[in-house]
């Protein structure tokens, strides 16, 4: 079975649901057979690559309130994040670019395969969200890709020109399709849409109906134990 996720690596309920979906996984009995595969949406693809303000100040701007609103909608995030075990710094967070990040992210998946992609993207939603590190920075993306295990004359190769961006900006498109208007955005086994970082639970009720609904399992309608031969014999 195949789960595909839509987000971005400073969406910070992205984070937040990869550790639900995380959660609902571990009590899975099948989850030795199920592939998570990570797809690009750009939250602000405008966002410069090298950082000119924070987050905060972006956020205040954007819903009004002052810097002091800002704050507080982030502390509600923080609160919500700590609750997963995630501590979140988000106050020194800031606005970047994140196209670059997603490229490594499909140059993991097409050289390496999935679980090594999932890899890296815990690797960078950490180095934004809990080590406040640049994403959008060449040289800190190199270290966090190498680090997984890519190649780095790869990695360079790829953050020098555009391989993969035609792969991101398909993927975004492929969110669209879906119908998707924000991040996460998870499609299980390609029949089951789950949209935002909706509790653990959720997930594994998802998990198990698509399961059910991919292995069904045989239902009998008649027979008896009696009337059949088995490895010892007949009974008549």
């Amino acid at each position: 079975m195949r789960i595909d996720v839509w987000s971005d690596v400073v969406c910070p309920w992205c984070y937040i649901g990869k550790r639900r979906l995380e959660t609902a996984l571990q009590g899975f009995e099948h989850a030795d057979q199920v592939e998570v595969v990570w797809h690009s949406y750009e939250l602000d693809p405008a966002a410069p690559p090298v950082p000119v303000e924070r987050t905060v100040d972006v956020l205040a701007r954007k819903y009004g309130g002052g810097v002091e609103n800002a704050q507080r909608m982030m502390d509600q995030v923080e609160a919500v994040a700590a609750e997963e075990g995630l501590l979140y710094r988000l106050s020194q967070t800031q606005r970047v670019n994140t196209v670059d990040a997603h490229r490594l992210l499909h140059l993991a998946l097409h050289d390496a395969g999935a679980v090594v992609q999932g890899e890296l993207k815990e690797a960078l939603l950490a180095a934004n969200f809990v080590e406040v590190r640049n994403v959008a920075d060449h040289a800190t993306l190199t270290e966090i890709a190498v680090g997984v295990g890519l190649d780095a004359a790869r990695v360079a190769t790829v953050l020098s020109g555009d391989e993969f961006r035609d792969e991101v900006h398909a993927d975004v498109a492929q969110a669209g399709a879906f119908g998707a208007t924000g991040v996460p955005f998870f499609v299980v086994d390609e029949k089951y849409g789950i949209s935002g970082a909706q509790p653990a639970e959720v997930f594994s009720q998802a998990l198990t109906r698509a399961w059910s609904n991919s292995h069904p399992s045989l239902q009998m309608v008649a027979g008896a134990a009696d009337q059949a031969c088995g490895p010892d014999g007949c009974a008549i």
